[in-house]
């Protein structure tokens, strides 16, 4: 079983896709996102496998969930530096976003 400590070490920020697109060396089918953390954590990269429910330009200025405080993770020759959050469901990933618009950087508490 995992602590409440152990959620609490997750750093959980909402960020704003500012980029998308194909990410043609990694092994499964992925995205290469820029997402827009805001003013203290500024822009991160991320490879996220959502291709089966999201376009590129449906992704572009879109608000997800994300962990920025994961190590980076080297894919391909693109360094990933943010876990986007989703669940699984039939016909792939459905990000985890908020149901209006807030600010960049707010942190899940």
């Amino acid at each position: 079983m995992a602590k409440i400590e152990d959620f609490m070490n997750l750093d959980i920020r909402v960020g704003t896709i500012i980029e998308a697109k194909p990410f043609v060396k990694a092994t499964k089918p992925a995205y290469q996102l820029q997402i827009d953390f805001g003013e203290k954590i500024g822009i991160k990269n991320s490879s996220a496998q959502i291709t089966d429910k999201y376009s590129c330009d449906a992704l572009l200025g879109k608000q997800i969930l994300a962990i920025v405080n994961l190590p980076p993770k080297q894919i391909a020759d693109f360094m990933s530096e943010v876990l986007v959050l989703g669940t699984y469901s039939d016909g792939g990933v459905v990000l985890i976003t908020p149901d209006s618009l807030v600010k960049n950087g707010d942190k899940l508490g």
